[in-house]
């Protein structure tokens, strides 16, 4: 008798969490959770009726805007994955504005999130960033609707570490002319082009945060002068916590310097316009990994032209994804990369976990402040 019930009994709990999860999970979820329901008769009923359980809480829904940056997306789905509570979607952009009524959560990524699109968010009660930058979001808005605004922030999660190494790479590459030795390569030419070293060049860094002080600790092995300036020394603590200490720079100021400064360094890091350009070095170079659009591109375009500027590593552009046939990628002396300074394997899996958690605790009606910096 036991053998001719617990058969069907079987079967019929396999069809139950399938009814269930059809709407929740994937087809290989659903597979799994019916191998780990039906290969044990103790535990059979108990597991079932904790998974209907849950299959009964309302879906908690979070979007991610335009296919861009997929790392982020695929590793918070990964992440999830034994959730199926919890529904992670990466939707074009140009479909967001219909559909993202029906999401709890926003990752706006590159997206502009403008007052339209914001009323839209019945349901939404964050919109985050998947990093720091926030400019795309109107947060008045957000905050007239009641949605809350936030980053992750970079000193923790690896975010800033991978972009102080991405502003190295770009300074041995334009220092080493990666562009020349392609060339050499393909003309089975040997020991030319004749590079340079960061050894005994002054690196300026304009704007002394997270990222920039990853960088100076980086860079003093090279045997480099570092400048710096901020807006205010007063509050900063010399051991910030991950172990980088304001000892490492040899000269600090206040943005008033910056000219000064400017005049003194082989290379910079930051933001500039034209009269910073013009106040610089001949031959120095710039390295960005901030803002694209802040950066002066007539005058960037201009001073290569003339062979004021030495060279431009970037990792932003003006406008993404950039034009490839753009004038300023035909110079030999500027390096572009592809908006993934931040994009590794450590700091995106350390913020996919923070999106994770966050989603779990709105779903469990916890309060979200887990790994978010609000600024709202």
């Amino acid at each position: 008798m036991y053998r001719v019930i617990a058969y069907p009994l079987t079967r019929i709990l396999r069809a139950l969490v399938i009814t269930a999860l059809k709407d929740t999970t994937s087809s290989y979820r659903v597979e799994a959770h019916c191998k780990l329901l039906c290969s044990s008769s103790p535990g059979l009923l108990r597991q079932f009726q904790r998974m209907s359980s849950e299959s009964s809480k309302p879906i908690t829904r979070v979007l991610f805007c335009g296919p861009h940056f997929p790392a982020s997306h695929n590793y918070t789905m990964e992440y999830l994955q034994s959730y199926p509570f919890i529904k992670v979607d990466a939707v074009p952009i140009d479909e967001i504005r219909d559909v993202i009524g029906n999401y709890d959560i926003c990752v706006v990524k590159n997206m502009i999130l403008n007052l339209d699109i914001i009323a839209r968010a019945n349901k939404m009660k964050l919109i985050m960033q998947f990093g720091v930058g926030l400019e795309g979001v109107d947060i008045d808005a957000a905050t007239k609707h009641g949605i809350g605004v936030a980053r992750i922030p970079s000193d923790y999660t690896g975010n800033a570490i991978s972009c102080a190494e991405m502003a190295i790479y770009l300074m041995l590459s334009l220092l080493r002319k990666q562009h020349e030795m392609q060339v050499s390569i393909k003309e089975k030419k040997l020991g030319d082009p004749a590079g340079d070293t960061l050894l005994g060049k002054t690196v300026f860094i304009l704007g002394y945060g997270n990222i920039g002080v990853h960088l100076a600790k980086r860079l003093r092995p090279f045997g480099v002068k570092i400048l710096a300036t901020k807006r205010s020394w007063h509050s900063f603590k010399s051991d910030n916590g991950n172990g980088a200490h304001d000892e490492v720079v040899d000269e600090k100021a206040t943005h008033e310097d910056i000219l000064k400064f400017a005049s003194h360094a082989d290379i910079v890091a930051g933001i500039v316009d034209n009269t910073f350009i013009s106040s610089m070095k001949k031959g120095a170079l710039i390295i960005n990994i901030a803002r694209g659009g802040l950066l002066d591109y007539d005058a960037v375009l201009d001073h290569l032209k003339s062979g004021h500027l030495g060279g431009l590593g970037t990792d932003v552009a003006w406008k993404e994804p950039f034009d490839p046939d753009n004038t300023i990628l035909k110079f030999p002396n500027v390096i572009m990369t592809p908006h993934v300074a931040g994009v590794t394997e450590y700091s995106y899996r350390s913020m996919a976990k923070v999106v994770g958690d966050v989603a779990l605790q709105l779903h469990s009606g916890a309060s979200m402040n887990g790994g978010l910096e609000f600024v709202n």
